[in-house]
């Protein structure tokens, strides 16, 4: 049984959960404030249950930098079965579409720059996307037609690694909101045999890499355990300029004063973070060389 709310207890940091295929990441998220006994934590990037990979949990004041691991580029291994399409794009729905053509290696090879770079995607109809309201999901499996329109996504690299007479297993590069299984759809439909998901690991999610993950067993033999797992508050602002700040300049960011940033190594513009003895004090936008707070974090110097 889960400790009552009173009884949790402030913790901060980020966990890169391995996650196995099965869980939401809903439930991930979960049982990982189950095992910290967090008061607060939340996920960067929703994960599909057929899904395996990384999906990195933030506690307490890592929640403020979900966005920026959210925004940052995410990397996916991938199977592709040929000669089926289903209407979730993946093993979980309806066959909607058959073929008894296959590609060949050099087929596949050949097709693959049209999906790289910025191009035009249409979400599968099985997605979170909200349509008037509700999610495409929900709508879909009361058996009505989804039509979602087509947005700008970003591959920066789509890579066959290897291939069967009926499968093939792809490595993705990509940006925010871009859908593996809609790669998978796409493609099998430029080739003319169709094709559908059968696995998918996220291999990267912004700074997160597989060499920092962890998975259950390990989270779960005890509170030591645990906490050696934790990576600290500033790991998700790793892909953002720092700006070191003393004392006397970590007390005006925390009270929501714009700081004028001194030295050749101050970024010119854009977000950035500041801290302070190796603590992050606030992050902002830089503003005519000042750097003007968007959220501080609640730590102590």
């Amino acid at each position: 049984m889960s400790a009552p709310r009173s009884q949790r207890i402030e913790v901060n940091g980020w966990v890169i959960f391995d996650k196995p295929v099965g869980m939401t990441s809903t439930h991930a998220v979960s049982r990982l404030k189950r095992i910290f006994n967090a008061k607060k934590a939340g996920h960067a990037g929703t994960l599909d249950p057929l899904a395996s990979g990384l999906l990195p949990v933030a506690f307490g004041e890592a929640t403020k930098t979900v966005p920026f691991v959210q925004d940052g580029e995410k990397a996916y291994r991938f199977t592709i079965r040929w000669g089926i399409e289903t209407e979730s794009d993946d093993t979980e729905g309806r066959v909607t579409n058959t073929s008894d053509r296959r590609p060949a290696p050099d087929q596949i090879e050949t097709m693959l720059p049209r999906f790289t770079g910025t191009i035009m995607q249409v979400p599968p109809a099985f997605s979170a996307i909200k349509v008037n309201g509700e999610r495409a999901y929900d709508i879909a499996r009361d058996g009505e037609t989804v039509v979602l329109a087509a947005r700008p996504i970003t591959i920066n690299s789509l890579v066959l690694v290897s291939t069967t007479d009926d499968e093939a297993v792809l490595e993705a590069q990509c940006g925010k909101g871009t859908y593996v299984r809609a790669i998978a759809r796409d493609l099998g439909r430029a080739l003319g045999c169709f094709g559908h998901v059968t696995s998918l690991r996220r291999t990267r999610v912004g700074p997160f890499s597989e060499v920092d993950s962890c998975q259950l067993p390990e989270l779960e033999e005890g509170p030591e355990a645990a906490l050696s797992l934790l990576r600290p508050v500033e790991a998700g602002l790793l892909e953002i300029p720092c700006v070191v700040v003393d004392r006397d300049g970590a007390a005006r960011l925390r009270r929501g004063q714009s700081l004028l940033l001194r030295g050749r190594d101050a970024p010119m513009g854009g977000v950035a973070y500041a801290a302070c003895g190796g603590v992050p004090v606030a992050f902002g936008e830089v503003e005519r060389g000042e750097l003007v707070p968007a959220r501080v974090f609640n730590l102590a110097i």
